[in-house]
């Protein structure tokens, strides 16, 4: 295959971006149709029925629920290993840590996992019950109901920074980040048979993406240009999250948070009942990344040898 159908939603994909406009997609002779869809549950759609081939945006979440109804998905590589989530409260809030949700009001859907997990972690069997989850149709109808005191607390989506920041009755407490670090935010997920059917292509379009990552990686000012221009919003904005030490984009597929992230949600009653006969492993590909990263190392890598060095590591500590 070398017409790629993909999905990354309405915020965009800044490793896509920078292949595209540096012509890494071209030189593996990869062609993307990009495919929108409004949210999360529509790229899922649009995956499960075969009208797109590739998913970049949808979370870790999404494609594992799928995946524990029977889906037959697979995660091969990785857009944001974190996304830049901040979680806000009124200004003047204390913060100690993840017990301060404790008994209180947040405004976060429990199937963030990187929440549940880190409140199991303080020992509390049942995270569910231990907070008073809040769910909104949308992030601003979370801020606002942080501002009228209806919560306590809130968790924004890394569109929303740009936003807070310019507030003076909401201030950032921490970031989801902060509370379960490299937790997993959005995969890049095919159908297995599309993975399986088209090695080579998928090879293709990891070593365009790990390209556009080491060029990210050294030219972050000029990202944030290319990145408001293709999504058709002000720099400001794009700064506001890009230019954050908490948004970390990586093409890795992050084997390791994956599991743990299915183990959460499992625990927490996120997945179907035939959950318990799916060996998580089986969904993802990673020999396919490691493969691609060693190529791509071997033609790119006298460019930027330390960036391919920490690829390396990052992948051995991540996926091994």
């Amino acid at each position: 295959t070398t017409t790629v159908r993909w999905n990354y939603g309405t915020s965009g994909n800044v490793l896509v971006t920078i292949a595209q406009e540096m012509g890494y997609f071209e030189d593996e002779g990869i062609t993307l149709e990009i495919v929108y869809g409004t949210e999360n549950a529509d790229a899922m759609q649009l995956l499960s029925s075969g009208k797109v081939d590739v998913v970049s945006n949808a979370g870790t979440s999404n494609p594992l629920q799928q995946i524990a109804s029977g889906v037959d998905l697979t995660v091969f590589g990785g857009h944001m290993v974190q996304g830049c989530m901040p979680v806000v409260a009124r200004a003047g809030t204390e913060w100690n840590g993840v017990e301060d949700l404790i008994g209180k009001k947040f405004a976060c859907n429990p199937a963030y996992f990187a929440f549940t997990g880190a409140v199991m972690e303080l020992g509390y069997e049942d995270p569910l019950s231990a907070v008073d989850w809040v769910t909104y149709d949308s992030y601003n109808d979370a801020l606002a109901a942080v501002v009228k005191g209806e919560v306590d607390y809130a968790l924004m989506g890394t569109g929303q920074n740009y936003a807070v920041n310019n507030m003076k009755d909401v201030e950032i407490v921490t970031y989801q980040g902060d509370v379960m670090p490299n937790y997993s935010c959005c995969r890049l997920v095919a159908q297995t048979d599309f993975v399986k059917n088209n090695p080579n292509t998928i090879k293709a379009i990891l070593r365009a993406l790990i390209r556009a990552q080491q060029y990210y990686e050294a030219n972050k000012e000029e990202c944030v240009k290319l990145q408001a221009k293709s999504i058709g919003t002000t720099e400001e904005y794009v700064s506001a999250y890009m230019l954050n030490d908490h948004y970390i984009v990586h093409v890795d597929p992050l084997r390791n948070s994956i599991v743990r992230a299915w183990g959460i949600l499992d625990k927490t009653g996120f997945l179907s009942e035939q959950a318990k006969e799916v060996d998580i492993n089986d969904h993802i590909n990673t020999v396919l990344y490691e493969n691609a990263l060693k190529e791509a190392k071997e033609k790119y890598g006298s460019e930027d040898p330390e960036f391919y060095d920490r690829m390396m590591k990052f992948y051995e500590e991540n996926d091994l």
